[in-house]
């Protein structure tokens, strides 16, 4: 990033704000504020002595820094640098890929094409008259509460992995469910399809190796909640202001 009058923002120019590491792939990452974008990766990080109007930050903590929309840009950045690192080599045969397309690779020898791998994960907010299903998963760093969430498996709609997560980590049934929205999830590469649902029946019963807390909670005894940047502060702070 780089600091400007107005605050920190990635660099923008029609040459590379540091020198191209030789053999790096520049990659086209589309426009942001009407001019072309690219990205590429970087090995050694800047030294504040040599450029103290910038600074090296993870994605994560850009998000309190960077305008929105550049900080979307950073996250497809982060994404497409961390697929071009994953399939420099065909999975199938060993041989050394070649780019064909901005997010596009293919294999010479076995003619295998490979694209950007997206993991869906669905949040559901669960509401039970006046009060929040809150739940604390063992992998949160730092003591707030988040939603239900989970991976898409194999053969599986939107629909029925909210129901299968649902009823595995908290052992409860849903009704109403209905979509909120969606949120790339660049950490390193997935997208968050939101939902909101209510409760139906059963009592909480948490996965013990997944959860270390969960309880439904009303809006004025709520637990520390996510930060801004999550779908998941989303759909609470939806629920806050009904």
């Amino acid at each position: 990033m780089q600091q400007q009058s107005d605050g920190y923002h990635i660099p923008i120019g029609e040459e590379p704000p540091v020198k191209v590491p030789i053999g790096s792939t520049i990659h086209y990452i589309g426009e942001m504020h009407g001019i072309p974008c690219n990205t590429f990766s970087i090995y050694t990080p800047i030294s504040g002595e040599e450029a103290p109007q910038r600074q090296m930050l993870d994605l994560r903590a850009s998000y309190d820094i960077l305008p929105f929309e550049e900080y979307y840009k950073a996250g497809k950045a982060y994404e497409i640098l961390n697929w071009d690192q994953n399939t420099r080599y065909c999975p199938a045969c060993g041989v050394p890929t070649h780019q064909i397309s901005d997010i596009g690779k293919k294999c010479p020898e076995c003619r295998q094409e490979f694209y950007p791998h997206i993991s869906p994960a669905i949040i559901v907010r669960i509401t039970k008259e006046d009060s929040i299903l809150m739940v604390r998963a063992r992998n949160f760093r730092g003591t707030f509460y988040g939603l239900v969430a989970g991976f898409l498996e194999a053969g599986e709609t939107l629909e029925e992995c909210v129901h299968r997560e649902v009823m595995e980590e908290v052992g409860l049934r849903i009704k109403n469910l209905k979509y909120f929205g969606s949120q790339p999830w660049p950490y390193p590469s997935g997208v968050m399809i939101g939902f909101t649902a209510d409760y139906e029946s059963g009592e909480i019963k948490l996965q013990d190796e997944e959860l270390s807390a969960g309880a439904f909670f009303t809006k004025d005894n709520l637990p520390e909640i996510p930060r801004k940047l999550s779908l998941a502060r989303k759909l609470i702070d939806d629920w806050l202001d009904k």
